[in-house]
């Protein structure tokens, strides 16, 4: 990192922190920020050293104080960030889900922070188990209607940078006749050669996949600027590529 800003000045380097694994259930991480929000000392404690996904999600292990401790642990960064006298940021990732995204408070969150990033992907996945049907894990209209939530509380566009998945949620189908968005789904897809992980492939595990079976159709949902495709009989993917991140940026 260091011989890359040495090679471009300009380069901005972000450092992103926890994470959703890191609110977990029953792991000693999961009331880390929430404790560390809610008490001054522990705020600048962390300040002055330096991501917790969805704060005040009761699902998630929050409470609904999380929600002004975030801003004023935001807040206490970003003074010890000013007198530091360097030019360092503060961005947040924000769900794209309207029951994650209630616990932001995003206008008092962006007094402090320069932006947001936007999760545009795993918006599906296997755990869509009350309702368990193939859905594509990013697409362009739940995106928008995410963005619009944004505006209604005063986040300019220019404050939100719009986050991409590298990867694909699969699944499982129950019935291999029906492959199209909305079918049945039983459980997570096989797991990946390299990630290990059902319901869960890598883009470089797609493409290891579309080259070993180059009759395999992959669907390219112009509207939800998406792709997905079915193979081995049973499995189900979607994903982004080059077509559909252009898409979405445009």
């Amino acid at each position: 990192m260091a011989k890359l800003k040495t090679a471009k000045p300009s380069l901005q380097i972000w450092l992103s922190i926890s994470g959703w694994t890191f609110s977990d259930d029953n792991t000693p991480t999961q009331p880390v920020f929430r404790n560390i929000a809610r008490e001054k000392r522990y705020r600048e404690i962390f300040a002055n050293n330096r991501r917790r996904e969805y704060p005040g999600a009761p699902d998630r292990g929050g409470k609904p104080d999380d929600v002004d401790n975030f801003v004023l642990l935001l807040k206490e960064i970003r003074a010890v960030f000013d007198r530091s006298g360097r030019n360092l940021g503060i961005s947040l990732t924000i769900p794209a889900s309207y029951w994650y995204l209630k616990w932001f408070d995003l206008p008092g969150l962006l007094e402090y922070a320069d932006f947001v990033n936007l999760m545009s992907y795993d918006l599906h996945g296997v755990w869509d188990s009350n309702n368990p049907t193939v859905l594509a894990h990013t697409n362009l209209t739940e995106i928008a209607l995410a963005a619009e939530l944004l505006w209604r509380v005063g986040v300019k566009p220019s404050q939100v940078s719009l986050g991409f998945g590298f990867y694909g949620r699969a699944f499982t189908l129950q019935d291999s006749s029906c492959t199209k968005p909305d079918c049945p789904f039983k459980e997570g897809a096989r797991p990946g050669v390299c990630t290990d992980t059902s319901g869960y492939l890598a883009y470089y595990e797609v493409q290891d996949i579309l080259q070993k079976n180059p009759d395999i159709k992959v669907i390219h949902d112009k509207e939800a600027a998406v792709k997905y495709m079915a193979w081995d009989k049973d499995q189900w993917i979607s994903f982004d590529d080059a077509d559909t991140f252009k898409q979405k940026v445009e």
